[in-house]
């Protein structure tokens, strides 16, 4: 049985958070709809807040603490992410996005991706359009259709235990398992060949 990795990026900052309430029930369908598909599934959840000194120290000496190096590690090695932000200033938050900045940007290439963010209101959620999705664009991810965005009204249940937003979540999950179904991308970096200097110096005088 094959295994499929996924990476929970949550940036909330309060205890609980709804960002990770978010991101907890993208993870659940989703590990539901691969488990369906006969995956076994890893899931590891990052809570940004407890890697912000870290994630900063990083930015000041170029060195990741073992804490924080595990935790690139992880995202490196896995097979999909699941990134949520709370909105600041109509985008991402600051701790999302100097996570971001001290990964290696190739090592997100190939990745399926699903996003998700919360907000005070539903003016925000655009922000999954015009931030978070151009971002991972640049990083050559592969990201679902759906993103999922989930305000104030959005943690209340109707009398069935249904709403709308366990259907986006759902819906969201469902096209990430699509995404990490079958073979995946091969994202190890090719081996540079190893040429004798001669053979190398020969080249660059043929080609002048």
């Amino acid at each position: 049985m094959e295994t499929r990795r996924i990476t929970v990026l949550t940036a909330g900052l309060g205890v609980p958070s709804s960002s990770r309430l978010l991101a907890d029930q993208l993870a659940a369908a989703a590990e539901h709809a691969l488990t369906d598909a006969g995956y076994q599934v890893k899931v590891d959840v990052v809570e940004l807040r407890d890697l912000a000194v870290d994630i900063a120290n990083n930015f000041v000496t170029g060195y990741a603490a073992p804490r924080l190096a595990d935790v690139i590690a992880g995202v490196e090695a896995s097979d999909g992410i699941i990134a949520v932000s709370p909105v600041f200033s109509a985008s991402y938050s600051g701790l999302f996005k100097s996570l971001i900045d001290v990964l290696d940007p190739k090592s997100l290439e190939g990745k399926a991706v699903l996003l998700g963010a919360t907000g005070g209101t539903d003016r925000h959620q655009m922000v999954l359009e015009y931030a978070m999705r151009p971002l991972f664009s640049y990083l050559r991810t592969r990201m679902t259709a759906t993103a999922v965005f989930a305000g104030p009204q959005d943690w209340g249940n109707t009398d069935d235990g249904a709403s709308p937003l366990s259907d986006r979540v759902r819906r969201a999950a469902s096209e990430f398992a699509a995404l990490l179904k079958g073979a995946q991308p091969d994202r190890s970096p090719a081996l540079a060949e190893s040429l004798p200097f001669e053979q190398l110096l020969a080249g660059i005088s043929g080609g002048r």
